[in-house]
């Protein structure tokens, strides 16, 4: 009897059996590694920016204590901290500007 050397026949005949494969292919392999890379990649850009999100929001809440001790000296020094910060004007409680 002879034999076919027909292209996929292997494969044709090991589903017939019931065989299953043991691996995905090399095309299909390195297509699922390189969307693996670059869901990692993307994660990482994400904690990095994360962590530069948390990093200045320390800094604004330093600065805004600052800012707030600097409100109670001006208080105390002129008795009003409503300072226009375009011009440095003082605007008091009863309305009036110096």
């Amino acid at each position: 009897m002879a034999t076919s050397k027909v292209k996929g026949t292997s494969k044709k005949i090991k589903e017939l059996k019931g065989v299953k494969a043991e691996k995905i292919n090399e095309e299909q392999l390195t297509k699922v590694q390189s969307i693996v890379t670059r869901i990692n990649s993307a994660y990482i850009d994400l904690g990095r920016l994360e962590a530069t999100k948390h990093n200045r929001l320390h800094t604004l809440a330093g600065m805004q204590d600052e800012l707030l001790l600097m409100q109670e000296d001006f208080k105390k020094e002129y008795g009003s901290d409503n300072i226009n910060v375009e011009t440095g004007q003082i605007t008091y409680e009863d309305g009036e500007a110096n």
